[in-house]
């Protein structure tokens, strides 16, 4: 076991030492790593594991008392991470950092004893679609969770132009949108890269390889659907197959409407296991599934419309992408952070409660949602809004 702790660290060290983004994505500034515990949870490609090595690297700790490792590494295959938490702690460890946990067999266990028995600080990453909060151990109670989103739009702008952009609530650009987009005009021209953005800048790895973005993502999104999801669930594979006709269905949607009846006999799988296959998609940070809410009749039981989890992967997986779907994958996706999003039949999203809002092109009226109070129209191909109409591109600053 000493020689394996040594490989462990030699390993880690490597790996600490070449990491060279210096970029904080959004959510560092938020992480106290001081807590015993720390865990992030998102999509598979959104940076969890660069911000590890980002603040291995930060720590002025020796090498020899940091060690980064990954549950799916062969060494450590047969081995529990208790017992290889408990030896870098004999030796002087005092932060273990373990990524992709979800690899690990009962790695809710594991933690819990890493948590009760020793002293060490832990930082781990995981799936989105880990279910902490019900899970044996309960880790919700030990662990500080973070839910780990990929680039907004203000992030990616940030790393392309090398330009330090604010980010703004949702309360602020309802209410002084037009000052906002004129500050920003500027800094840059919005529509000159919003298109870019939503086909290939949701993911950090755009940076690395743009030229085989939507190649990576297809292959990203396989391996959530053929490794992540099945070894959470504990899935067969011919459960897989029907994962992947599932989402191949949402491309030929503007965007899909569900008909349970009809979703399932396309698909060939009964009406309760296909809730069950859009909830582990939904988890998987490959499907957004929104409820339906009419104002006082509180949520209806089933997902009332599904998009596919952010606008880049329409460009991935669909042939023909079409406009209107993508422009409401962003507004749901960059609004579900921190916000409640609900579909709504006046209109297209209820937001919190109280916003209505109406999503389309420049040209798009208030005709639909002109006898609704509190109701906006988002306009895509726009600089800048006036009144109660407001820019599609300015929501990818709320983060």
């Amino acid at each position: 076991m000493d020689d394996l702790l040594e490989l462990l660290l030699e390993n880690s060290t490597r790996l600490i030492m070449q990491c060279e983004s210096s970029y904080e994505r959004y959510f560092t500034k938020t992480i106290d790593y001081n807590q015993k515990m720390v865990g992030l949870v998102g999509a598979r490609g959104v940076g969890k594991t660069t911000a590890i090595l980002q603040h291995l690297q930060a720590l002025h700790l020796p090498f020899e008392k940091k060690l980064y490792i990954s549950a799916d590494m062969i060494e450590i295959s047969d081995l529990s991470l208790f017992e290889i938490a408990r030896l870098f702690e004999l030796y002087g460890g005092e932060v273990l950092a373990i990524d992709e946990i979800h690899k690990s067999k009962n790695f809710e266990i594991e933690l819990k004893n890493i948590y009760d028995r020793l002293k060490l600080r832990v930082i781990f990453s995981g799936s989105s679609a880990l279910k902490l909060e019900h899970s044996k151990a309960d880790l919700s109670r030990r662990a500080i969770i973070t839910h780990v989103q990929g680039l907004s739009y203000r992030e990616f702008l940030e790393l392309k132009l090398g330009k330090e952009l604010p980010s703004y609530s949702l309360e602020e650009l309802l209410s002084n949108h037009t000052h906002i987009a004129t500050s920003l005009l500027n800094e840059f021209k919005p529509l000159a890269h919003f298109n870019t953005y939503l086909k290939e800048g949701y993911y950090p790895f755009y940076f690395e390889d743009n030229k085989r973005y939507l190649d990576r993502l297809e292959s990203t999104i396989n391996v959530v659907i053929e490794v992540d999801l099945p070894s959470i669930f504990a899935m067969k594979y011919e459960n897989v197959v029907n994962l992947k006709k599932l989402v191949k269905l949402l491309c030929f949607s503007e965007p899909y409407t569900i008909n349970i009846s009809e979703l399932s006999k396309k698909v060939g799988i009964q009406r309760d296991r296909l809730y069950l296959y859009i909830d582990y998609l939904s988890r998987g940070s490959i499907f957004l599934a929104l409820r339906a809410k009419s104002r006082g009749d509180g949520l209806f039981s089933k997902p009332a419309k599904l998009y596919l989890h952010n606008p880049n992967l329409y460009y991935a997986y669909c042939k023909d992408a079409k406009k209107g779907t993508v422009r409401e994958a962003f507004f749901v996706n960059t609004l579900s952070q921190g916000h409640q999003v609900n579909y709504s039949k006046i209109g297209d999203f209820l937001v919190d409660d109280h916003c209505l809002f109406e999503i389309g092109g420049k040209n798009k009226t208030f005709k639909q949602i002109k006898d609704e109070k509190n109701s906006y129209v988002v306009a895509d191909d726009i600089e800048l809004g006036f009144g109660d109409k407001i820019p599609l591109w300015l929501f990818g600053f709320l983060y």
